[in-house]
Parts: C-alpha cells; sequence; structure tokens
C-alpha cells in the first residue's frame, strides 16, 4: 500500500484496510494536536486513490472494514467520496464498514442530503474530535468553531443516519480550576449530541504542538493522574446520553473504564471512585505504558 507520512486511525479501525484519501488534515491548528503538522492538506487524485484499492485488492483479497484516513477525508468532494466507497465496495464482497474521519467545519460544509448519499453509498461511521464542550476552551484550542457549531455538526451526522463517534480530552483546561469547567461542559455537549460512541483520551502532549510549548515556558501545566481521573468522574456523573457506548480505554488513559450508557453509569463511577480513594498509583497505568 502506498501512504504519505504516519497515518493514524482511531482504536476501533485496528483491523481495517487504511485508504489514503486525503493528505493530513484540512484544519491542522489545534494548538495541542501533534498528528499532521509535518503535513501540508491536500486531497489525492481519485486515480491514484482507485489505484490504490486495486492494489489493497492483489494484497488482501477481500476485507470487511475499510478506514478513509487522513484526518479529514469528508472534506473531499461529495461526489468524489461516493465513487470511492462505491469502488470499495465492488471491490471487497465482504466490505460492511466503511469509517471517516470528519472535522466539524467539513461536517457543515455538507448538505445533509449529501450526508445522507454517504450514507446511502456505505459509509457507516465518521469520527470528530469534540475535545471539549467549554465554549472558550473550543477558542483557546483552536478548534474551528462554536459549542452550538460543534453540536450542529454531531447532530448533522445522526440525522443522516451514519454513526457518530467522538472523542473528548481530559486535562485540556490544564491544572487550574477551570477543568471542572471543562468536564462540566464537555458532559454538557455530548448530551447536546447523543452520539453513538464517546472516547476520553489523556492529554499527552508533543514537542511540535503549541500547548507542549506553552507547558515548557511555564504557561500550562498538564493535571496529576488523579485530578485527571476526577475529570472523567465528574464527566460521566453528568452524562445524560441514551444507547451511547463510553470509554476512557485508550492507551493514554489512567484506568481502562468502559460502559453502555446509561445502564452502566453507576458501574463505571463505582470503579473511578475506589481508584480515587485508594489514592495509590499502582492502580494507574504507569506513564512508560502509556502513548498516544
Amino acid at each position: 500500500m502506498r501512504y504519505e507520512g504516519n497515518i493514524y486511525r482511531p482504536p476501533s479501525e485496528a483491523r481495517s484496510y487504511i485508504l489514503q484519501c486525503t493528505v493530513g488534515c484540512s484544519h491542522n491548528r489545534c494548538t495541542f494536536c501533534s498528528m499532521y503538522k509535518d503535513k501540508k492538506y491536500r486531497v489525492r487524485p481519485l486515480e491514484e486513490i482507485q489505484a490504490d484499492i486495486r492494489m489493497a485488492k492483489l494484497y488482501y483479497n477481500d476485507v470487511e472494514k475499510v478506514f478513509l484516513a487522513d484526518g479529514d477525508a469528508l472534506a473531499m468532494e461529495t461526489s468524489d467520496l461516493v465513487e470511492i466507497v462505491k469502488d470499495l465496495y465492488k471491490t471487497f464482497p465482504g466490505l460492511n464498514h466503511v469509517g471517516i474521519y470528519a472535522s466539524p467545519e467539513s461536517i457543515l460544509d455538507k448538505s445533509l442530503d449529501d450526508l445522507k448519499l454517504l450514507k446511502e453509498t456505505g459509509i457507516t461511521i465518521a469520527y470528530l474530535g469534540v475535545e471539549t464542550g467549554d465554549p472558550e476552551l473550543l477558542k483557546e484550542i483552536r478548534k474551528g468553531v462554536t459549542y452550538e457549531e460543534m453540536v450542529k455538526a454531531g447532530r448533522k451526522i445522526r440525522q443522516a443516519g451514519i454513526l457518530l463517534s467522538v472523542t473528548v480530552i481530559l486535562g485540556l483546561a490544564g491544572r487550574t480550576p477551570r477543568a471542572v469547567d471543562h468536564a462540566r461542559n464537555t458532559a454538557r455537549i455530548l448530551n447536546d449530541m447523543n452520539p453513538d460512541y464517546a472516547a476520553a483520551l489523556t492529554l499527552m502532549l508533543a514537542p511540535n504542538t503549541e500547548l507542549y510549548k506553552k507547558m515548557k515556558k511555564g504557561e500550562f501545566e498538564i493535571p496529576e493522574p488523579f485530578e485527571i481521573l476526577d475529570e472523567l468522574r465528574i464527566i460521566i456523573e453528568n452524562l445524560d446520553v441514551q444507547e451511547c457506548e463510553f470509554r476512557s480505554n485508550h492507551a493514554s488513559n489512567y484506568v481502562a473504564v468502559k460502559g453502555r450508557l446509561p445502564y452502566d453509569k453507576e458501574a463505571m463511577l463505582g470503579l473511578i471512585n475506589s481508584v480515587i480513594e485508594n489514592n495509590d498509583l499502582k492502580y494507574l497505568r504507569p506513564d512508560y505504558l502509556r502513548g498516544l
């Protein structure tokens, strides 16, 4: 397979054939993100993408899952995406899942009819980085949209019939009293979206990010592990979502928590509270095992 630069995918796409449709991220201005800083965003020619699909056929013969990379493949022209997805289903008879990264801006730029067409063609799930529900923090991290726009984007995906998977980031407000607002407002934005899947990651900063540079200057401090867990506790306490799979079992997290909401809420909180009450680092994933 041909790939340009480092390739990223959601944890749930671990067994997927990754097809690079775009290079980099169309937004690429978030202060915490290092994933695409070494790439200039561009859309790969349709002919190249189709050639990659033919190569994948020779290599894999058949696949059940495909993930469309890079950071915002949804920003492509709808007509090109439709052609790519049709080609995938024609090439791989066993295909039943096509996932895609989507920025809030690219979702808002597409009409509901466009998104419904993509659903009908075979895109099954969209991954949206929400990061925080705190309006001021959204501005500070330069996410590019307001609270209201983020909610509109998430709801639009669900209205189109595409499964919505969102991520939020623990520790993003730093080691300040604002962390509580970040946690409460993050629960609020998840409630307003009611995604099918939600995942909480823990902030880990790479040297090529603006937030890392602020940290080195003493202008930002990552919360301590048990403060991070308290953020997670506040988020889950305030969640009022229906039929949502919630995870905080990413490699960056200190404690693996998972469950289906609202059914497993008390059990999830019980686990978090017991770890916080013990206040013992042995219950946490050690830093040398944590990663992005």
